[in-house]
């Protein structure tokens, strides 16, 4: 990491901070999965939703290691409706893990869902969410945010998840032939990832949102 990127996390974790959400910085992903699991509640019930980031720190085989109980949304066999259920369970879960699209350096989480159950778990039902994100993710604004879903996390999550969506096929989303593209602007693809926009500021339940920022480029 450069003296840059080192001085945009340090105001990051300190504006994240000032709103009422615990803010951690770990240089590697070795050290982002052991902060985690200090973070993590020992006999709790956890779950997570889709992340590329959580699986590079090989936080999905932590949750796996038999001291927690571990809603599984991936465990083999399971059918739509049983995989619905576990997003319903998740509310009341001791510890919801994720990643972010986005965090503004003033604090602001930026979170984007299709299914919709991820962003729902953030912003309400889990005893406690654990944020993890390379520093990557450290946008100036919320302008830059949607600019990075744009031509970064949508794309590349569509590709990843072979969805049948225009910026899976362009790179980028349709609505930036738009000098003014609206908020919701975007394909109308039966799976477009884009649905449901979530931004958590300044929490009243203090502490309940804890993000830990790492050193490396992880995710998209």
């Amino acid at each position: 990491m450069s003296e840059f990127d080192m001085n945009r996390v340090e105001k990051t974790i300190k504006a994240l901070t000032g709103n009422n959400m615990q803010a951690f910085f770990a240089p590697t992903k070795e050290e982002a999965l052991q902060k985690v699991k200090e973070l993590l509640h020992e006999g709790g019930t956890v779950t997570h939703g889709g992340s590329v980031t959580l699986a590079q720190c090989g936080i999905p085989d932590l949750l796996r290691s038999g001291n927690y109980t571990y809603l599984d949304r991936s465990e083999p066999g399971l059918t739509r409706d049983q995989i619905e259920e576990i997003y319903r369970k998740a509310f009341f879960c001791d510890d919801y893990l994720t990643s972010a699209n986005a965090i503004t350096e003033d604090g602001v989480l930026f979170n984007v869902d299709g299914n919709s159950n991820r962003v729902a778990a953030i912003m309400f039902g889990p005893k406690s969410v654990i944020v993890v994100a390379g520093y990557n993710k450290i946008v100036k604004d919320l302008d830059e945010a949607f600019l990075r879903l744009r031509t970064v996390s949508a794309p590349k999550n569509t590709m990843r998840l072979n969805c049948a969506t225009y910026c899976a096929k362009a790179g980028e989303c349709v609505s930036m032939k738009k000098p003014d593209a609206a908020l919701g602007d975007g394909c109308k693809s039966d799976q477009r990832i884009c649905c449901s926009y979530a931004l958590c500021s300044f929490q009243r339940k203090k502490d309940r949102i804890k993000v830990v920022i790492v050193g490396e480029e992880l995710g998209y």
